[in-house]
């Protein structure tokens, strides 16, 4: 698994999401949890990274699950588990 999340397709997705989370929770201390008129540059950043998010986990299953099933599936796993982190305080607060 080592050698495998060394590629940038494998740690990409992971360091996106990590970036969102981490956006997220600041425009949560700065903005509060109330809902806003406008979305906000933040909104579309988050629904940009979404769709990237996706391609980029995708691309990562079709390129390695059959190659090295095992560590790509332990990848995946985290990548996965990095999304939903990214994707809790928006679910959680109904943003």
């Amino acid at each position: 698994m080592r050698q495998l999340i060394k590629r940038p397709i494998a740690w990409v997705p992971i360091a996106m999401s990590l970036a969102i989370l981490v956006m997220v929770l600041t425009t949560l201390s700065v903005a509060g949890v109330a809902r806003q008129a406008d979305e906000g540059i933040a909104a579309y950043i988050f629904q940009l990274w979404l769709v990237l998010e996706v391609v980029a986990v995708a691309a990562f299953a079709v390129e390695w699950l059959l190659r090295r099933p095992r560590a790509a599936l332990l990848v995946l796993i985290v990548q996965l588990l990095c999304a939903l982190a990214a994707c809790a305080p928006v679910f959680y607060f109904r943003l």
